[in-house]
């Protein structure tokens, strides 16, 4: 049987209520609303580790983060550099595809390959290899039309502010990785199947949409932000005073302006989307391809007065996932699964899609035998995690089976109970109310279960014990990985 192709779609910072096929009236996203038709739409998909590289590791090596070593982007928190034995990349070259990494890795060294046959990056400015510059950078000089550079128009990598897009279209990174994309498939070798992540920078700040797009939104009337009662805790103007802020209430007016860019930057993506899709479709190798879309992880867009990422909100932690099946494997497929799943659950999905042996090191578990709608066991709920980041009072620890959410802030030594079932915007906090004990209790039990395994003081008994004044939650499993990696190198 021939194997299939894979195309793995990512979006950055892209929260699940921001799709049409979602439930989103306002934003037009008729491409990805068509694969979700043609395939299954995961209800409940989480960010275990809700920033850029943690949950890429996850989504590249199928480990939960304490296997990865990266329980966030804070204090004594590794990058995603070598060492890993098995990534998704990697085994699917082993079983014979063509591999190529097209945009936004988070690699390091950023010209790390993990598993890839070759990747051609749009990093976002980031310089962290002495010497790099971006593949997309270096087009970009090479092909501009004027004296002006990749975000002259003034709105920094973490900014909420929006404007539309300073340089002509052709310019903008969203075109690029398409571009690129679609010329790895031109120029890939025909003779085996292919692995194609397409790995957008946006919809991340800067929100700098097209003008077409911009002013197409700026024209509807957008959803106002979630704001919890319990929110007031994160009206700091002093914070909110930055341009970069990552709390704080800014004017209704810039809210907005956010809003409107943050969607018509996901109308673009999905346009230059369509056009990867007609590639597929004009080659003959549509209906002999499984597609995934999803994202690392979401963007608060002022919910609660929080910006950015990293919480365990649904802005956040709560993503887009669509599995879309080869004709070949559709048989009977459910359109929509509402189990609780997580980017550890990719690799192994695409590795059994692939006819390849699943390494013992993946945590994750395939998703097909939900999408086949087979009625397997499944896990109850989602674990999630991350490290300081912003403050420290914003590390956190959460549960959710898509249903009820309980979240405990170590550092604060407090938790949240919210039910998505009948609050899907978080608005009332459940934690403090005595009808709600039994429940909470449940949640709590359940994580310290999880946490006391690790042995780092995070529980004592039956209670889970404030980190407060303490070092940051490192997992020893990151000085492991670089320790090994290191002694192969020297080997060499």
């Amino acid at each position: 049987m021939k194997k299939p192709n894979i195309l793995l779609v990512m979006t950055d910072q892209h929260r699940r209520d921001a799709l049409g096929c979602y439930g989103n009236k306002i934003v037009e996203t008729p491409h990805l609303d068509w694969l979700a038709a043609e395939g299954t739409i995961f209800s409940h998909a989480y960010s275990c580790t809700p920033s850029c590289i943690p949950a890429r590791a996850s989504l590249l090596t199928g480990m939960d983060p304490w296997n990865t070593g990266i329980l966030g982007s804070g204090r004594g928190q590794g990058r995603m550099g070598g060492g890993f034995t098995h990534t998704l990349p990697g085994e699917l070259a082993r079983a014979g595809y063509h591999t190529q990494g097209v945009g936004k890795m988070n690699f390091h060294p950023q010209r790390s390959l993990n598993g890839f046959h070759h990747t051609i990056l749009d990093e976002s400015d980031r310089v962290e290899t002495p010497g790099f510059v971006s593949d997309y950078e270096e087009w970009f000089h090479r092909n501009k039309t004027g004296d002006y550079g990749i975000v002259d128009h003034g709105v920094g990598w973490n900014s909420w502010m929006s404007r539309p897009y300073h340089a002509p279209e052709f310019l903008h990174p969203v075109n690029w990785t398409v571009n690129e994309s679609i010329r790895f498939l031109e120029k890939r070798d025909p003779g085996v199947p292919f692995f194609l992540k397409t790995s957008f920078s946006r919809p991340h700040s800067p929100y700098d949409a097209l003008p077409y797009y911009y002013e197409l939104y700026d024209r509807k009337e957008l959803p106002a932000p979630f704001v919890g009662e319990w929110a007031h805790v994160h009206d700091h103007p002093q914070d909110a005073a930055k341009p970069d802020a990552w709390r704080g209430k800014r004017s209704d007016e810039e809210i907005r302006r956010a809003r409107v860019g943050y969607y018509a930057l996901i109308h673009h993506i999905d346009q230059q989307i369509g056009r990867l899709f007609m590639t597929l479709r004009k080659m003959g190798e549509w209906d002999n391809t499984v597609i995934i879309f999803t994202s690392d992880h979401g963007d608060m867009l002022g919910d609660h007065h929080l910006w950015r990422k990293t919480y365990a909100y649904e802005g956040a932690a709560h993503i887009p996932l669509i599995v879309r099946l080869p004709k070949s494997m559709r048989i009977s497929t459910a359109p929509i699964v509402d189990s609780p799943v997580c980017l550890q659950d990719i690799m192994p999905t695409l590795l059994e899609a692939a006819g390849a042996d699943i390494p013992p090191t993946v945590d994750g578990s395939s998703l097909l035998p939900l999408i086949r709608d087979e009625n397997a066991s499944w896990r109850e709920f989602v674990h999630g995690e991350h490290c300081t980041c912003y403050s420290e009072e914003q590390e956190m620890q959460y549960l959710t089976d898509g249903l009820w959410k309980y979240i405990w802030f170590p550092r604060l030594g407090t938790e949240q109970l919210f039910r998505l079932s009948s609050d899907p915007g978080e608005c009332t906090d459940l934690s403090v109310r005595e009808e709600y004990a039994s429940e909470l209790q449940r949640w709590r039990r359940r994580l310290i279960a999880i946490l006391e395994s690790r042995g780092a003081g995070l529980t004592e008994g039956d209670r889970l014990v404030c980190q407060a004044g303490k070092s940051p939650h490192v997992s020893p499993k990151y000085k492991e990985r670089m320790d090994r990696w290191q002694s192969t190198a020297s080997n060499k």
